[in-house]
Formats: C-alpha cells, sequence, structure tokens
C-alpha cells in the first residue's frame, strides 16, 4: 500500500514539472527504484493510472529502472549486486565484515512533456 502515497508523490513532481515548463501533456516518466525497497512496479502502475486520470498526465508511460545494492566485504575485498533476502556473510570467504551499498532508490529521473494538448496532430518528438 506504500505504493500509493509513493505515486502520488510521483505524479505531482510530474503536474509540478509539467506546469513549470509551460506543457500541456506528459508523455513519458522515468523511475529510479532500488532493488532493496519493496516498491513493485506493476502497482506503481496500477496507481498511477488510477490518480491520473483526468490530469495531463493521463495515459503517460512509466519506465522503470532498477537500481542495484552491491553488497562487499571488508575481509576479502568481494563485492557483488544482492537481492533480498541479504545473506549476513560473504558469499566467497564466509566472513561476516559485509556492507550493503545501494538499492534504497525511488525517485523520478526524468519526465518528458508536450506542449500539446491530448488528441492533436502535433508530433510529440518535435519538442
Amino acid at each position: 500500500m506504500h505504493e500509493l502515497s509513493a505515486t502520488q508523490g510521483v505524479l505531482q513532481i510530474a503536474l509540478d514539472a509539467a506546469a513549470g515548463a509551460g506543457a500541456r501533456r506528459v508523455l513519458g516518466i522515468d523511475i529510479v527504484i532500488g532493488e532493496l525497497t519493496s516498491m513493485v512496479d506493476d502497482s506503481v502502475q496500477f496507481y498511477f493510472e488510477a490518480l491520473s486520470r483526468d490530469t495531463p498526465a493521463a495515459g503517460a508511460q512509466l519506465r522503470f529502472r532498477r537500481e542495484p545494492a552491491v553488497a562487499s566485504c571488508s575481509s576479502c575485498g568481494h563485492r557483488a549486486e544482492v537481492r533480498p533476502p541479504l545473506l549476513p556473510v560473504c558469499e566467497v570467504c564466509g566472513g561476516h565484515a559485509v556492507t550493503v551499498s545501494g538499492g534504497q532508490a525511488f525517485y523520478v529521473d526524468s519526465i518528458e512533456v508536450a506542449d500539446e494538448s491530448p488528441g492533436s496532430d502535433a508530433d510529440p518528438e518535435g519538442e
């Protein structure tokens, strides 16, 4: 259910950016989601479609990119991308000096907008 409030934030960011740019429509939104978050792409998509109905972002394409998490072992130096469930030991040496970085992101990376009204014949590639 946390996807609902996060998606409301994404929609507001997109609408504010479009308004600030003087654009009439939001065509696409690039979203980065960390591998260690519990965010589900399909849930974000579902909520976005419902929340954006009757807004300038209706029909916008959401493009998801996953940010990896990396486990580093200070005992042997091994580094590897990891996904949940995380192991408390290094997969190479079995050491317990493992730290994990990254994988916690959730943000709007970019927004594609258009100046024309929905249903117009203008070329959206012309911006």
